[in-house]
């Protein structure tokens, strides 16, 4: 039997003191996670001692071909060179114009040598003559059917067309080199169009060419949202949020994924190839129901908070760890702590691998359950959003006297989603200290989200003044977490 979730207010709950809050520095908040509030107005984070604050600029394709060009030009006009030949040089250093400038200054031969444009030793091939024959298709051929990069291996223009059609068609362009084996010298783009028979294959070269070039610029990440052609351009090439304005796609620009402050991008990485290929082990706790610890009813989740009561014996319990909703008290999270057993190291190597897996799950299921409270509290928004609207028909007020109730559901998912990525942080922390401060702080977190969940899943009941200091309570915490812990 499936029993409807209900949650109850944790101030009544609760010795929880919310007046060791107030003496933290004011800062302001804004909702800027959600990526489906088209109608609010979300702003970046602004230039104060925000920890997430990050200046970028969101260009499109024909900027980004500009700003690339005017540093061609720039290499062009100071070393001499071809365009084709910078652009390699650009593309191998990744950008860095001032270092090739240095290098090629010092030693011209022996930069291009170690950029892989020339050869340390050119090889010698035979002089051509009127019938030669090819060592790839061994077809014999006149000599203007033959040519070669500066290393001096001669093929036929056949077999160069048909090796970059291969190159093309696989994905490479910019790191394609000369087809004799152990010879690493890259082939020009000027060289490579002329020899492509295939004008759409030159086309793609071209395209693929471009995302190279964007790639191994430091200062350029491609936005990798669906269909979305945003490039953004930033000077700090941190680890930071980004936020396209056009998909409404938030992510890292030091890594392209989804955005994850506090863990750092190595460690994201871990966490998520560890999901994946323990994905299995993990399928038990992906259901959405649990048990009454109480009356053993199945209960089905269906709101964002953790406070849940039973509607069948009116248990108040935690959704996490299933226990006395009363008992969290002062020690309010203490379930979003891992109890370790601190003479694992003694024990055999079976319990050792039922602890590491225990210790996993217990960080996946509340990085799991964050995750679903986010989608569970975009409902929420939704019926806010509607409920406005009736009210605004109804002359209940305007959309300004209920912006409050938006913004705190954008607040909402903003500390949540924060909240969620504590937990691959927590799970690859060493036990010292600094792990224990970084707990005290998630839970000081956790609760304030949980106590911020309940007021606006009952909005309407909620007073403004309650639900507006808790909104800076929540955010506070939030703060003070990042500035301690935003390793970038």
């Amino acid at each position: 039997m499936s029993v409807e979730m209900k949650s109850q207010d944790s101030d009544n709950d609760s010795d929880y003191d919310q007046s060791d809050h107030m003496d933290e520095d004011d800062e302001d908040f804004c909702g800027y996670y959600d990526n489906d509030t088209d109608d609010l107005d979300i702003d970046r984070p602004k230039k104060t001692d925000d920890p997430e604050y990050f200046e970028y600029e969101l260009l499109k394709v024909e900027d980004v071909e500009r700003l690339l060009n005017e540093d061609v030009e720039v290499l062009c006009s100071y070393l001499k060179v071809d365009p084709h030949l910078a652009k390699m040089l650009l593309q191998v250093h990744h950008w860095k114009k001032e270092l090739i400038m240095e290098r090629y200054k010092r030693d011209p031969a022996k930069f291009l040598v170690d950029s892989k444009i020339t050869p340390a030793v050119k090889y010698k091939s035979a002089p051509l003559g009127l019938q030669n024959t090819c060592s790839v298709c061994y077809k014999k051929l006149t000599a203007d059917h033959f040519c070669h990069l500066s290393c001096g291996h001669v093929f036929c223009r056949e077999c160069w067309d048909s090796y970059f059609q291969v190159q093309i068609q696989q994905g490479v362009t910019s790191g394609i080199e000369c087809m004799e084996n152990n010879c690493h010298i890259l082939v020009p783009e000027d060289f490579l169009c002329r020899s492509l028979s295939k004008p759409e294959l030159r086309d793609k070269y071209t395209k693929l060419s471009f995302l190279d070039l964007v790639n191994t610029h430091p200062q350029l990440r491609f936005c990798p949202g669906p269909n979305c052609s945003n490039v953004v351009r930033a000077k700090d090439t941190r680890s930071k949020k980004v936020d396209c304005a056009q998909c409404k796609t938030i992510f890292c620009f030091g890594c392209g994924i989804e955005y994850h402050a506090p863990t750092d991008c190595a460690t994201i990485r871990k966490w998520l190839t560890k999901c994946a290929d323990d994905s299995e082990t993990a399928n038990y706790i992906s259901a959405h129901t649990k048990d009454c610890p109480k009356c053993h009813v199945c209960i089905e989740k269906n709101g964002g908070c953790n406070h849940v009561q039973c509607t069948k014996c009116k248990n108040d319990f935690c959704w996490m760890c299933l226990g006395d909703w009363r008992t969290h008290g002062s020690e309010y999270y203490e379930c979003s702590r891992y109890k370790e057993n601190p003479n694992i190291a003694n024990e055999s190597v079976h319990a050792q691998a039922r602890e590491a897996l225990k210790k996993y799950l217990f960080y996946f299921e509340r990085y799991e359950n964050h995750a679903k409270s986010l989608k569970l509290e975009e409902q929420t928004l939704s019926k806010i959003t509607t409920r406005i609207q009736e009210k605004v028909m109804n002359n209940s007020g305007t959309w300004i006297d209920w912006q409050y109730l938006l913004d705190a559901a954008v607040l909402l998912r903003k500390c949540r989603y924060t909240l969620q990525y504590t937990y691959p942080y927590a799970y690859y922390m060493e036990k010292t200290a600094r792990k224990q401060l970084f707990e005290y702080q998630q839970a000081q977190l956790e609760a304030e989200v949980e106590n911020l969940s309940w007021k606006i899943e009952r909005a309407e009941i909620t007073d403004r003044g309650d639900l507006e200091n808790q909104m800076d309570i929540a955010e506070k915490r939030r703060q003070t977490l990042l500035k301690d812990f935003l390793e970038i």
